[in-house]
């Protein structure tokens, strides 16, 4: 392996300099005049590749604009595609370039996890570093897949959901054994073989062993029934037609238990969306749909690139399948096969059940890149109209919103939500569990919350927004100028969103501080409507994050705190709900339709799970 790098030269010689490349496999880099990494590509001959961008013929916008930038190249020879594949991909994970494929969400991907340590196995949801004792299955494509498994699973075998903190303190079977979700072995519900072979049997059907489950349940049920056991068959029974339930609702599935991952992408470079399908024990579940920020080159060289980042961290399974042909899927193929250290086939397939699988991600693709481009005119329009509402000279790139929940005082916590043209960047979105104020004191949570995060901007951890929003009239944001004022932040333009008279939607004022009178935009303004979802999604996740520590306060549901609502009657909410979301999304009326819940009780329930509304 050698490089080379010449001389950096504003005026740089493209095609001079393509010309003295070698035809063999390598990776180029191009630099600016700063001497940044912009782009690092892969060749199976650096001259014909670099050259490429140097021809006349190449007229695209966005190799036009890359090429303006070249300030010198560099290039590093390598002894085959693959050694190629591997190396574009280390320098871009360590340099970043800008005009290379970067996803967009690069949080470790979700996972169910077995806790085997422990003499009762607990399965979790989990995402982090895999290197702690257990048994992990996944990865799922994104955390509701996982969550609807471990719904699964936990009513199917009723393998326990809580932590070991919490398990080794119960003195009572807690709300998930009312709801026969947990065989409650931390109060000896249940003997050690018998949730042995429960958490055996979910490792089965995790595993994509449900077939082979099927037989051997069915065993024990005649084996139970032959031993006059009636009670464990009875169990076996509902268990054994549960399973078969679930299998029946997977909306793809193949006899032969494949192991997959589809890929799809569509688009065109800088406007790219690419769909991840998830197939494991020949079902899907589910997809997930990435959009690779300056994604450039021709379809198939950004959707090789992708997979071979997406398998960054992940394991790679037997099968990928894509909706494209890749140039370069022997290399990219022997690059994953090393990596999983087995034999990994990566092709566009032709015919069969994979088919499907890859015409299903492309729709998926399709649809959430359509979705995608309609929401960012939208928000274009909307933060357009804003700037006009507030008399700036340009859009804000940047907002922020700040927002205080609690209960009579207790629990209290402040959220920051950010948003930009493209919308929520829910990756920065911050909580702030407030201490130290008074109960119910939410101007010291402002100014608490407010401090904690304009002292980590301050100190060039964040960007400043371009436009700070506070829920909360002139009183707040007097507070929150102060703490402004104080940390060096004292010409922020801080605006304040009040309620109407009547605290309908549409009637919000608008408190400009520096400004003596309130602005009043009016129902039908665009900014008002930008504003009120920006506060609207502040006030969620505030309150959500609120909702489960106030939960994990209250022995893990918020519904063993509802005063008056006692196990009989909250087996009751959840079997008429279907569980916990259920009620969450149910109204007065709705809960006055359940056995035992009168009028009052109703009310009481809904005002403590929806404060303030």
């Amino acid at each position: 392996m050698r490089s080379m790098t010449p001389l950096a030269d504003n005026a740089f010689d493209g095609k001079s300099f393509a010309a003295t490349l070698p035809k063999r496999p390598g990776v180029y880099h191009m630099l600016n005049a700063g001497g940044e990494i912009i782009y690092v590509g892969k060749a199976v001959s650096l001259r014909d590749r670099v050259g490429s961008y140097f021809s006349p013929r190449n007229l695209h916008p966005k190799v036009q604009a890359l090429v303006g930038q070249i300030a010198s190249m560099s290039f590093t020879v390598t002894n085959s595609e693959t050694e190629a594949l591997l190396l574009e991909f280390n320098l871009i994970k360590e340099h970043k370039p800008r005009y290379n494929v970067v996803l967009r969400d690069d949080k470790s991907f979700p996972y169910l996890y077995l806790s085997t340590a422990h003499p009762y196995p607990r399965l979790s949801f989990f995402r982090g570093s895999r290197q702690i004792p257990g048994r992990f299955f996944g990865p799922f494509p994104n955390a509701g897949a996982v969550k609807e498994t471990l719904h699964q699973v936990q009513k199917l075998f009723h393998v326990r959901p809580c932590r070991d903190s919490y398990f080794a303190n119960r003195t009572r079977a807690c709300l998930q054994h009312q709801i026969g979700r947990c065989s409650g072995p931390c109060v000896g519900l249940i003997s050690k073989a018998d949730y042995d072979a429960d958490v055996a049997a979910a490792i089965k059907v995790l595993d994509g062993r449900s077939n082979e489950l099927n037989d051997e349940l069915a065993a024990r049920m005649e084996i139970a029934a032959v031993n006059l056991n009636f009670e464990q068959a009875a169990v076996l029974r509902d268990q054994l037609a549960a399973l078969k339930i679930v299998q029946a609702q997977q909306i793809i599935a193949s006899d032969t238990e494949r192991e997959a991952d589809i890929f799809a992408l569509i688009g065109e470079p800088g406007a790219y969306a690419v769909s991840a399908m998830t197939v494991r024990g020949g079902r899907n579940l589910g997809t997930t749909s990435f959009f690779p920020r300056a994604a450039l080159g021709e379809p198939h060289e950004a959707l090789a690139s992708f997979v071979m980042q997406y398998y960054a961290d992940t394991e790679p399974p037997p099968e990928v399948f894509t909706n494209l042909t890749l140039a370069d899927a022997a290399a990219l193929q022997q690059a994953l096969a090393e990596r999983a250290l087995r034999a990994v086939n990566v092709r566009r397939p032709e015919r069969g059940l994979a088919v499907r699988w890859v015409e299903l991600a492309r729709d998926n693709a399709e649809q959430s890149l359509r979705v995608r481009l309609a929401a960012r005119a939208g928000i274009e329009e909307l933060f357009a109209a804003l700037a006009l509402e507030l008399g700036l000279a340009a859009p804000p790139a940047r907002i922020e919103c700040f927002d205080v929940s609690h209960t009579g005082g207790e629990g209290t916590m402040a959220s920051c939500v950010v948003w930009g043209p493209e919308g929520a960047l829910k990756k920065e979105y911050r909580r702030f569990n407030i201490t130290g104020v008074a109960p119910g004191d939410d101007y010291g949570a402002l100014r608490q919350a407010l401090q904690r995060r304009y002292t980590r901007i301050r100190d060039g951890e964040f960007a400043a927004p371009d436009l700070l929003l506070i829920d909360g009239g002139a009183q707040q944001i007097a507070q929150v100028h102060a703490v402004l004022v104080e940390l060096g932040f004292e010409n922020q333009l801080l605006v304040g969103v009040s309620k109407g008279p009547d605290r309908r939607p549409g009637q919000e004022r608008l408190h400009v501080y520096g400004e003596n009178a309130p602005r009043i935009p009016g129902a039908q303004s665009e900014a008002l409507r930008l504003i009120q979802r920006i506060r609207d999604e502040a006030h969620r996740f505030a309150i959500t994050g609120h909702r489960r520590k106030r939960a994990r306060r209250f022995n893990e549901s918020v519904l063993e705190a509802v005063p008056g609502l006692g196990p009989a009657k909250r087996r009751e909410l959840l079997t008429h709900f279907g569980g916990l979301q259920g009620i969450m999304h149910a109204g007065i009326a709705d809960f006055e339709t359940v056995s035992g819940i009168g009028s009052a009780l109703a009310h009481a329930l809904y005002e403590y799970l929806h404060p303030g509304e």
